[in-house]
């Protein structure tokens, strides 16, 4: 194992260098792309190339402000094996003349963007304009959650999966079917069956409710490996007995196997190659449920950035030989379904995660951020009189019945740690607040010539992720 490590980092470190020479004449920037629990990544990818290609609403991206950017199109990427992003079927979905949201991918995929970017400053009064690549990543939350499995045996991740479960009513049944269960006997395949079904039934129901820390990540999104013995596992309680062929042990391999043949190929192909990310939070939604959804995101923060700490285990560090991704955005969407007047608090609440996943991480090294955004904006604001107060809303098209609806989701404490407080210490809901979701569906938008789809602090978050790099 240790030998196929160093192999494997060996092979990424020329492949590296292939590219930087490259690289010298047309950079590239890899951009990673992921989410949790439903945050809008398929859209943010769309609407984020649409407004890179069209950039009259990207005043705060400095590269279009100061004219360095003269154009933008779309290139063939360099992965032949990978599939493409679908950018124009979801462009199309999501400013046609029957708005509505795209479909989400559910593996990964690629696209290339290449700009042509005037420098600026002195250099830029000697050379012609340089070509930028833009690689974009677009790849399920839940597979990188997966890699804070690698340095956690079997039973310590059983031990924190029915910590867990132990709160959660929809781990009931699961809960049951372990009672019934003896680990330390010998493996039947379908009580296994069983077993894992019930699981995965588990972490589809907590996924649905706005909880982000499901886990192992390929259970939501199996593709060609459903039913396959490498994703039929789940956590057990360690018996005293661990004889060979029981459940206990068959379990253990099969988790052992999860990680060396699913989870670390994705990371040494694709997760190693990484120059910047963003990872897209539904902020809103895990408050709405609960302080135990929202310590789920906040343990879930803590995770990523272990997966990017420097030298946090001694595999990652084999694969990687030193490369860095260098800035890390978390990204609250669904901006648009509060005012703005909320804005800066679901920031303030975005950065108190941030660097309380930093502290318990202990974390050093690239880069990082978090802000709110909407990629795609779906609401417009008002203000309403009710009972004799003004408040502040947003009005757009529900989703499940097309009508215009103002909605109110309530006030944001001023103060993170009135949230973030309760959920650390596991509150089963708020004491004195409640906090309201809603689906917009897009809204009817006319572009202007030049202009990309409509957003919130979108060009704030490419200056962010790729601006240094446009100048």
């Amino acid at each position: 194992m240790i030998i196929n490590n160093i192999v494997d980092g060996v092979t990424r470190t020329i492949e590296d260098a292939t590219s930087s020479v490259t690289g010298m004449f047309e950079p590239e920037i890899r951009l990673g792309v992921t989410g949790l629990s439903r945050a809008g990544k398929t859209v943010f990818i769309t609407s984020l190339i649409a407004n890179l290609m069209d950039r009259g609403r990207m005043p705060q991206l400095q590269g279009a402000a100061h004219g360095n950017i003269k154009s933008a199109y779309l290139r063939p990427q360099p992965d032949d094996t990978i599939a493409r992003f679908d950018y124009e079927t979801h462009l199309a979905a999501m400013t046609g003349p029957e708005p509505h949201w795209p479909q989400s991918t559910r593996t990964i995929s690629e696209l290339r963007l290449s700009l042509k970017v005037q420098p600026g400053g002195l250099i830029g009064t000697f050379s012609g304009p340089r070509t930028v690549h833009l690689d974009i990543v677009d790849y399920p939350g839940e597979w990188l959650l997966d890699l804070g499995l690698i340095d956690k045996s079997f039973a310590e991740w059983s031990q924190d999966s029915l910590e867990r479960a132990s709160t959660r009513d929809a781990a009931q049944a699961y809960r049951d079917l372990l009672d019934k269960t003896d680990s330390s006997a010998k493996l039947v395949e379908p009580a296994a069956q069983e077993l894992a079904a019930s699981y995965k039934a588990y972490l589809h129901d907590i996924r649905e409710a706005g909880f982000s820390d499901a886990t192992p990540g390929r259970f939501l999104l199996p593709g060609e490996l459903d039913g396959s013995p490498v994703l039929t596992f789940a956590p057990l309680p360690k018996p005293e007995s661990q004889p060979r062929n029981s459940l206990y042990r068959e379990f253990e391999r099969r988790y052992e196997a999860y990680k060396s043949k699913v989870v670390k190929p994705f990371f040494r192909d694709h997760f190693s190659r990484i120059d910047r990310q963003v990872v897209l939070v539904d902020a809103l939604g895990a408050i709405h449920a609960g302080p135990q959804a929202l310590d789920a995101l906040r343990r879930s923060m803590v995770d990523i950035l272990q997966a990017f700490r420097p030298g946090r285990s001694s595999w990652l560090g084999s694969i990687l030989f030193g490369k860095k991704v260098e800035k890390i955005l978390f990204a609250a969407t669904k901006a648009d379904h509060l005012h703005h007047s909320q804005h800066g608090r679901l920031t303030a609440i975005m950065e108190a995660l941030l660097r309380d996943a930093k502290d318990r991480a202990d974390f050093a090294g690239a880069q990082t951020s978090a802000m709110s955004i909407a990629a795609l904006r779906a609401t417009v604001e008002q203000q309403m009189d009710h009972e004799g107060d003004t408040l502040d809303v947003v009005r757009g098209a529900l989703l499940s019945t097309g009508k215009q609806a103002a909605f109110y989701p309530g006030d944001l404490p001023s103060d993170p740690s009135k949230l973030i407080g309760p959920a650390r210490d596991g509150d089963a809901k708020w004491l004195d607040a409640d906090y309201s979701v809603m689906a917009f569906a897009p809204a009817d938008i006319e572009l202007n010539v030049g202009d990309g789809p409509p957003h919130i602090r979108l060009d704030k978050a490419a200056e962010f992720l790729i601006g240094d790099r446009l100048v």
